[in-house]
């Protein structure tokens, strides 16, 4: 089945970033919609979002990457359905079957026993307490929190049990859990990373359609930063000839928001989100297309994309490095350059249950 047999009208996909929903690559069988023979004019309906529910046999994640600064993550969702169309994290909906295009931010999946997994886990006598990242890969505070509450549930495993958490989002939903956020963030427990790609609303709503809009993320920043939560604002990630000119001005905004300091990522386009980002391109900026292409390909050795370590966060080359002393400049000027210390871990404590052995001392 070919791409272009699986592009979706934009009539059916009000408010959605990709346009298509190709079959995973893992799967044997394609699948796409077919004419039944009737001659019978049907609409067919918009795509809805549908949720289903996993029961997780663990939840801790542990990684290892010369490239980020944690060794584990969890995830309350899977798939995202802010929709942003450039996410490095549309090719893991392909392990389930699943379209990373329209399928990754339309058919979510909610992982309800993840308080009490993430509980078990940390009581094991195994554990080792490290601080623990979030929304690393789908966004915890994406619209289906709100009516789920998972991502809540996980933050009061997290105080109860003294655990260092970072926390990675686009939602303003954040807003909800500052009583949590702000008690741990007096001990030295958390610590929140905010995501502005662009200033302008109008290419925000285009690219990353159901994310609030970047004002109202602003105003995140800000209360977060003013309820004692250090906030860094993350310009992440960097387009190239579309959003690389507002660098200085987010930065700037984040500042004047409080943030306490700042980082960049590149665009990446891994697997299956090379296609997904080019075939938007086409349909909203055709003319700047081939110049941020080329860009990309400049960074990564005349691929779209390289996955090797130290390079992939970042890219090499002329047009990187100029971004990386734009960005260095400005946040030593705004007083972003600031390396945020280590969360502390010697809290930690695995908090007595009911029928517990209570200590003498």
């Amino acid at each position: 089945m070919s791409e272009s047999q699986r592009q979706i009208d934009k009539e059916r996909r009000p408010g959605r970033g990709a346009a298509s929903r190709e079959t995973g690559r893992f799967e044997r069988l394609r699948y796409g919609d077919a004419h039944d023979g009737w001659e019978i004019e049907e609409d067919l309906p918009k795509l809805r979002t549908e949720v289903s529910d996993e029961r997780p046999r663990s939840l801790i994640n542990y990684v290892s990457s010369p490239d980020i600064p944690f060794d584990r993550t969890i995830n309350p969702y899977r798939g995202c359905e802010h929709g942003c169309i450039y996410c490095f994290a549309r090719p893991t909906h392909a392990y389930l079957g699943l379209s990373p295009g329209l399928d990754f931010e339309t058919r979510l999946i909610a992982r309800p026993e993840a308080p009490a997994v993430l509980a078990r886990e940390l009581r094991s006598k195994r554990y080792r307490v490290a601080t623990l990242a979030i929304g690393t890969n789908t966004d915890p505070y994406q619209p289906l929190e709100r009516d789920r509450g998972i991502m809540r549930a996980c933050l009061e495993v997290l105080r109860d049990h003294r655990h260092p958490v970072a926390i990675v989002t686009k939602g303003t939903l954040i807003e909800r859990d500052i009583d949590i956020l702000s008690e741990m963030a007096a001990m030295g427990l958390a610590r929140v990373g905010v995501s502005i790609t662009t200033l302008d609303a109008d290419l925000s709503r285009r690219m990353e359609p159901r994310v609030p809009a970047p004002k109202r993320r602003l105003a995140t920043i800000r209360r977060l930063s003013e309820a004692g939560i250090e906030t860094r604002i993350m310009v992440s990630p960097v387009v190239p000839a579309l959003t690389d000119p507002e660098l200085e001005a987010i930065l700037s905004a984040g500042a004047e928001a409080g943030a306490a300091a700042a980082s960049w990522i590149m665009l990446r386009l891994p697997l299956e989100v090379a296609p997904l980002w080019k075939a938007w391109l086409e349909e909203h900026y055709p003319g700047r297309a081939g110049r941020v292409m080329a860009r990309l390909r400049e960074m990564h050795g005349g691929a779209e994309y390289s996955a090797q370590w130290h390079r992939r966060m970042r890219g090499e080359g002329q047009y990187a490095q100029l971004i990386a002393q734009r960005f260095d400049k400005a946040a030593r000027r705004l007083g972003l350059d600031r390396t945020l210390g280590p969360l502390r871990s010697d809290l930690f404590r695995v908090p007595a249950r009911a029928g517990d052995q209570l200590s003498l001392f």
